[in-house]
This record gives structure tokens, C-alpha cells and sequence, in this order.
């Protein structure tokens, strides 16, 4: 199984009178948002689930990626990784599963998956991190960290 991580891109900070939810994208966070999805749409599988916090900064962010996708309530900013793992249907998926997401539930999922020793790791803004699995010639189920593209590094 294939599954990819996005965080959100860089949002508007919160305040009194904004709710966490509502937060919007920067313009800096929508160049972001619209570079990662022109990498995404040039690797992911047509077959590709993809599964969107309901914040509205996530859903801007998934805006730049022209495909299906589907808004699940329990990948919200205060999800645990073990609902989002859950709601991906890790590692028993047919199909790769994007998660477009929040730290730091994100960086608990890449540590727990890649690197048990560590708690947590940093997904930062915007950035993509593709983990998966494979079977070895030996039985056995490896998983591993396939890819982490910035936005930086994208040439559109």
C-alpha cells in the first residue's frame, strides 16, 4: 500500500475573531498548494483515494488538485494517528490513500511508520511525504519512506 501525506499549505494565522477551521490560504500557501498538485497529478495513480481534513485550508489546498476526493470529519486538526490510519485503511488498502492534513498528526504518522524510534517527525507546510510498503522476495513486509518533495523543489 501506498500512502501520501500533504500537509496543508501555508494558512493565514488564527485569531479571536477566526476560528481554526475558517483559516484560509496565504497567497504564499496557494503557489505552494498549486505547485505540489502539478508534482501529485504527475505521480499519483489514477486509482488514488484521497482523504481531506473539512478545514477550509485543506480544502483549499486539495482545490489545486483536480481529481475526486472526499472530506472526512476525523482527519480534523485535533485527529489522533490512529483515526487517520483507521480512515485510510493502513496498510490494507487496494488502492494508495492521500491524506491531505494537519501536524502533527501527520509527523506521528510518518515516525510511527518509518521511524518507531521517534514520536514524531516535522511535515512542514505544503510538503509531501510518500510511505510505503512492499513484499519482499522473502515473505516479509517492508515499509519505507518513497519520496519528500517540497514545494521548493518543483519546477512547474
Amino acid at each position: 500500500m501506498d500512502l501520501i501525506l500533504w500537509r496543508h499549505a501555508e494558512a493565514e494565522p488564527g485569531n479571536l475573531d477566526l476560528p481554526d477551521d475558517a483559516r484560509k490560504l496565504t497567497a504564499k500557501g496557494i503557489k505552494q498548494a498549486n505547485k505540489m498538485a502539478y508534482w501529485l497529478d504527475s505521480n499519483l495513480p489514477d486509482s488514488c483515494r484521497i482523504l481531506v481534513s473539512p478545514t477550509v485550508r485543506t480544502r483549499e489546498t486539495m482545490a489545486a488538485l483536480d481529481r475526486k476526493f472526499k472530506i472526512v470529519p476525523e482527519l480534523g486538526p485535533n485527529a489522533s494517528a490512529e483515526a487517520v490510519l483507521a480512515a485510510a485503511n493502513w496498510p490494507h488498502s487496494r488502492e494508495p490513500v492521500l491524506i491531505i492534513g494537519h501536524q502533527p498528526y501527520l509527523g506521528q504518522i510518518a515516525a510511527r511508520l518509518i521511524a518507531p524510534m521517534m514520536l514524531e517527525c516535522a511535515v512542514r507546510k505544503g510538503n509531501v511525504w510518500w510511505i510505503t510498503q512492499k513484499q519482499s522476495e522473502a515473505e516479509s513486509v517492508q515499509t519505507y519512506l518513497k519520496a519528500i518533495m517540497t514545494p521548493d523543489l518543483v519546477v512547474k
